[in-house]
Formats: structure tokens, C-alpha cells, sequence
């Protein structure tokens, strides 16, 4: 650890550290948005389809 704060280049290390956490990040959102669908738009369909088995 004594050697990686003793580098000149932490900034450097700290961009390119980010840049590769936010680049996957986003690769993963892309992917789970992708396969699923609204959270709300489930919910609104449980509960359409629960009014319509109780109202028959």
C-alpha cells in the first residue's frame, strides 16, 4: 500500500480507475435495462389483473 501512495502518477491511476468503473457501470445498466421491464409497469398490471379477477 506504502508503494501506491508513493507514486507520482495516483491522480492518473484515480482517472483511469473511474473512467473504467463509470464504462462499466454503464454496460451494466445497459444490460439490465434491456431484459426488464418497469418496475412501476409490473406493479400496475397486478394490480389490473387482481380488479379484474375480483370483479367477475
Amino acid at each position: 500500500m506504502r508503494g501506491l501512495l508513493g507514486r507520482a502518477d495516483v491522480g492518473e491511476l484515480a482517472d483511469e480507475g473511474r473512467q473504467e468503473l463509470k464504462a462499466r457501470g454503464r454496460l451494466a445498466l445497459d444490460r439490465f435495462a434491456a431484459g426488464s421491464p418497469a418496475h412501476l409497469e409490473v406493479l400496475a398490471q397486478h394490480v389490473a389483473a387482481r380488479r379484474g379477477s375480483t370483479d367477475g
